[in-house]
């Protein structure tokens, strides 16, 4: 979801959104297809799955109310290509996958947990909550400004840009929250403040054990926000157990030309067909 949204604000910004004949907006579908497209042929994978979010209503929802709550509903133009996309997507023998009650993240998570073990796994995105799902053979891809841009993430390039390990992804959030999620974290810490306490203390809980030893204005912040910080750490957790059914020899990529064809045909996306055949 993450991808698709980019993709629509990336070539709507002007006030244009590209329609076919018949008055269907595509502009989204268009830049996805393209953002999947160069990531494939840039990195050649052997299997594709797409994860999406299917509500805003979600565990994380019930745990905390306001949680995501700041979002502007999405453009008019946008929303009747949310099903149309997952029409292309079939169309491109791609699973789309969605479970009710949890988020595109957590999909992801789980699948990457599932078969990280047996190959290496690449979770192209645009959204840095997935730096947590980094590991031994699961590397995050980040879309950056324009086609074809990319930054790759392993346990190495993590620490050496953000000076954070995978798990402590998640206590950053727990101490300094999201402000695009919508939840607070500990009132006056901020970043530079949470990464110096992180790499001193690695966790939270060392964080917890050793209070102490802190300035006592960072203390008292803590301190008077502790239920809080326990909630946006949960909250910023990627839960990777999700009931979901992914087999792996439904994601191989090999698209059937014909039917890819006629989809994009269908769309008026036919500049785009050379990127599949």
């Amino acid at each position: 979801m993450a991808v698709l949204f980019r993709a629509y604000f990336a070539s709507a910004y002007g006030g244009y959104v590209r329609k076919t004949k018949s008055g269907v907006p595509v502009n989204a579908i268009h830049g996805f297809v393209r953002y999947l497209t160069d990531a494939v042929r840039t990195y050649e994978p052997t299997h594709v799955a797409v994860c999406w979010d299917m509500s805003s209503k979600t565990f994380r929802t019930e745990r905390y109310a306001a949680y995501k709550g700041n979002r502007p509903e999405a453009p008019d133009d946008l929303i009747p290509q949310f099903d149309l996309v997952k029409e292309v997507v079939e169309a491109l023998d791609v699973p789309n996958i969605g479970v009710l009650g949890y988020e595109a993240d957590d999909c992801i998570g789980t699948l990457a947990r599932k078969y990280g073990g047996e190959m290496d796994v690449l979770i192209l995105t645009g959204d840095h909550d997935l730096l947590q799902l980094v590991s031994e053979r699961v590397k995050v891809v980040m879309l950056k400004k324009g086609f074809g841009n990319y930054a790759v993430y392993d346990r190495e390039a993590l620490l050496a840009e953000k000076q954070l390990t995978p798990p402590q992804v998640i206590d950053l959030k727990g101490l300094i929250g999201d402000s695009s999620d919508n939840y607070p974290g500990v009132k006056g810490i901020g970043e530079k403040t949470a990464i110096k306490l992180l790499s001193e203390y690695e966790t939270i809980e060392g964080i917890l054990a050793n209070l102490d030893a802190l300035s006592a204005s960072v203390k008292k912040k803590i301190e008077a926000d502790l239920d809080m910080l326990h909630l946006c750490r949960e909250l910023a957790t990627i839960y990777c157990e999700v009931p979901l059914t992914c087999e792996i020899d439904a994601c191989r990529w090999a698209p059937d030309p014909e039917r890819v064809g006629a989809k994009f045909e269908e769309l008026e996306f036919r500049g785009l067909l050379k990127d599949i055949v």
